[in-house]
């Protein structure tokens, strides 16, 4: 295939440009700025600790600030919301959970589409629902528990960190499987239910 001079001029221009354009970019360091860390939950919560203990080290390694802010609300669509509707140039950055992905089955209309619109980055924590209760209920395992609020319906309360967190359907999922009646109290943040 013979390629007209001009053509062929351009690319030969393009390619011997191109190394000089690579250099420039791979010259910008990141993060030139501080950068916004949102999490959705309220200070003090498991979320919020690891994202703060995260936040921490990327600052000390980066020598620029990572600002953990906490924006809660709506089972954590307002600090989503916040960080989806921010400019994509990786100096917001949101400490997605379980519930952002619980939330599109939850909420009918949302200003974001979780999946469409974010891009995750890295794993950062694992959290294990663990059933507790008050010394004061008398059962001390899981099948005297269940045996208690099936001869108490209604009776028994379980608390979350909101609905539509990870907590609550845990909750929901556990009377569905064992036919008791619980009822929900959903608390205004994980770090104090």
């Amino acid at each position: 295939m013979q390629l007209p001079r001009r053509t062929f001029l351009h690319l030969a221009a393009g390619a011997a440009a191109l190394p000089v354009v690579l250099r420039r970019a791979s010259a910008q360091t990141y993060p030139a700025r501080p950068v916004r860390f949102i999490v959705s939950f309220a200070a003090g919560g498991p979320n919020d600790v690891v994202a703060r203990i995260v936040a921490q080290f990327l600052s000390e390694r980066t020598g620029q600030q990572f600002v953990v802010e906490n924006r809660t609300g709506a089972g954590g669509n307002i600090g989503m919301a916040s960080v989806l509707s921010a400019p994509p140039d990786g100096y917001t950055i949101g400490f997605a959970t379980a519930n952002n992905v619980i939330n599109a089955t939850l909420y009918e209309k949302l200003p974001f589409d979780f999946i469409r619109d974010s891009a995750p980055v890295g794993g950062m924590m694992i959290l294990t629902n663990v059933m507790a209760s008050h010394p004061s209920v008398p059962a001390k395992t899981v099948a005297e528990f269940i045996s208690y609020a099936k001869a108490n319906p209604g009776k028994v309360n379980f608390g979350s960190g909101g609905s539509g967190t990870s907590i609550h359907l845990a909750g929901e999922l556990f009377k569905a499987m064992t036919g008791i009646d619980m009822v929900h109290v959903p608390y205004r943040d994980s770090a104090r239910p």
